[in-house]
């Protein structure tokens, strides 16, 4: 009796599953917008100029040809043009992380000041400025400052997303409670010790989180280095592919070879650090 009921535990169990039909349906139409873009763009790099301009984006290419990535490489002077995407993305995410970090830590632990309370009012009122608000002022404000190169970009991008990496890491700061920190002050350590030796570490899904949304930001940007590099030997990956749209706007095969080269590398990053991402939101978000 015992065996029979054991047994049907597991089909009662699977009986009980129910799927949500509607976002099913959701999902799938989400996946498929995405699927076949992407299809489409490994598809037409992988075939020759007279393939690619037949008008057939979907027919497979016979035969598969990799002359498409060679010659966009040498087009857009890929090595450099991704030395200093990567140049200006590390600086980036390195500087949101440890800037907004001590920012949203000093808010959080001195909530009852005001002059703090007033900080973090003043950072989320930051958010609802546009950019081209501020564009011009920005590109007459670096020329002169003489950071009209990547460290300008690299420098704006930290100021820019200020506001909502503070917000973030002000959530996720709050649920820690202020007694681990007591303890170490007891132990003689200092508010310097405290953050990195404690605090710091303990943000480490946050951090991920952080990090991936400033690596993407800053890889896929366009308009900020194309308004503020002055030198066109020392622009990025997505401003140098822009030369697609125009002269070369006939060679599909080669454009879309240099599209799937620059978002490869956030592809990566993103399917390396997803899980670090939902965790990171996840645990802010519940205290």
């Amino acid at each position: 009796m015992s065996t029979a009921s054991t047994s049907t535990a597991p089909r009662r169990m699977r009986a009980k599953v129910r799927y949500n039909v509607p976002a099913t349906i959701i999902l799938l139409v989400c996946a498929i917008t995405i699927a076949i873009p992407l299809f489409v763009t490994i598809n037409m790099s992988l075939k020759t100029t007279a393939q690619a301009v037949d008008g057939r984006a979907f027919t497979l290419p016979a035969p598969l040809s990799g002359d498409a990535f060679a010659e966009a490489w040498s087009l857009t002077d890929l090595p450099r043009a991704l030395s200093v995407s990567i140049f200006i993305t590390a600086i980036a995410v390195v500087g949101e992380i440890v800037i907004s970090s001590l920012a949203a830590y000093a808010i959080v632990r001195n909530w009852h000041r005001r002059l703090f309370r007033w900080s973090f009012f003043y950072l989320l009122a930051a958010m609802f400025i546009p950019f081209p608000v501020v564009a011009l002022p920005q590109v007459q404000m670096t020329g002169m400052l003489g950071l009209d190169n990547p460290v300008g970009v690299a420098a704006l991008h930290i100021v820019f997303a200020l506001a909502f990496n503070t917000m973030l890491f002000t959530a996720f700061l709050r649920s820690i409670p202020i007694s681990l920190e007591e303890s170490m002050r007891i132990d003689g350590a200092s508010t310097w010790q405290v953050f990195w030796r404690l605090i710091f570490p303990l943000l480490g899904p946050m951090s991920a989180t952080v990090g991936i949304f400033a690596f993407l930001q800053s890889w896929n940007d366009f308009m900020m280095p194309s308004l503020i590099i002055s030198d066109p030997r020392l622009q990025t990956v997505p401003v140098l592919q822009s030369m697609f749209q125009d002269q070369f706007s006939n060679n599909y095969n080669v454009s879309f070879a240099s599209y799937l080269m620059a978002m490869a590398p956030a592809i990566v990053a993103y399917l390396l650090a997803q899980k670090w991402v939902i965790s990171g939101l996840t645990q802010g978000a519940v205290k």
